[in-house]
């Protein structure tokens, strides 16, 4: 199965946008055709993002796999807009939704499963970090709780993010070699990304999903014949981390408002592999 990747698109004024390279996700090869397209989150903001991928999925017109970012959230509660996500992909068989999907078989022994996540304040220096992310002013969840709560809140948001991968990687048939894992936020230090260093102390509990990777990390320990590849977004800078012999991470590069293809991710009994595009 041959997917192409993207992140971080920030589709907010969607007249304006130009998606001849989602287009192509379809169109672009007539020799190997694609089979889908990969979205890991930052898709639009939430009055948007309906629009933003029932336009998605006419342009691409290949099935469309996606996890959410932060600002998917903006302009409303994270309850709110998850509900009405989900809603919307359980009429639109065009889209489906990982966080609240089941482990996907795309190819013999090879799985695609997915979720947000949250830069859960749980690496770095939260109490000393200077960084202070517009999530907290835009997404009610946080605008509507007193500043001091804010970490409590975030350390919950990738808790429960955990706990449904978690669930998503116990679900796994024996069968299962190799697992393709979409998400929005790295789950590691090594794998935040920024003009081609890693994340420090103030950037890290914002911009790191601590929570997830010690799931995922956990998961690879006690399962050393799976391999996972882990895709994510949110730093808008690139770069792969190898975490173990089972387990690599790429972020993924990306400029707000323009939906450009970050890699194709071909996916088959022998493994995943991931080829960033020029």
């Amino acid at each position: 199965m041959k997917l192409w990747w993207a992140t971080d698109l920030h589709l907010i004024d969607l007249a304006a946008t130009d998606w001849s390279p989602l287009s192509r996700a379809a169109n672009e090869s007539i020799d190997e055709p694609i089979d889908g397209l990969i979205l890991t989150g930052d898709v639009a903001e939430s009055e948007e993002l309906s629009d933003a991928l029932d336009q998605i999925a006419d342009q691409s017109a290949v099935p469309v796999y996606f996890v959410l970012g932060n600002h998917d959230f903006y302009g409303n509660s994270i309850a709110k807009t998850t509900r009405s996500v989900v809603d919307q992909v359980r009429d639109d068989p065009r889209l489906t939704y990982l966080t609240d999907a089941p482990p996907m078989e795309l190819a013999a022994g090879a799985f695609l499963i997915g979720d947000d996540g949250w830069g859960d304040a749980n690496q770095g220096d939260y109490e000393t970090s200077y960084v202070r992310l517009n999530d907290f002013n835009q997404i009610d969840d946080f605008r509507e709780i007193s500043p001091e709560h804010w970490k409590a809140k975030l350390q919950a948001l990738g808790q429960q993010s955990a706990q449904r991968l978690t669930s998503k990687l116990e679900q796994l048939p024996s069968h299962a070699k190799h697992v393709l894992i979409a998400t929005h936020v790295p789950p590691f230090c090594e794998a935040c990304w920024y003009e081609g260093k890693t994340t420090d102390e103030n950037w890290a509990p914002f911009f790191v999903c601590g929570a997830i990777g010690k799931a995922i990390q956990a998961f690879a320990g006690k399962h050393a014949q799976v391999k996972l590849t882990v895709i994510c977004g949110h730093t808008h800078h690139d770069g792969v981390a190898r975490m173990s012999d089972n387990l690599i991470v790429y972020t993924g590069a990306a400029t707000g408002g323009l939906p450009e293809i970050e890699a194709e991710v071909t996916v088959d009994s022998n493994g995943v592999m991931v080829q960033r595009r020029a």
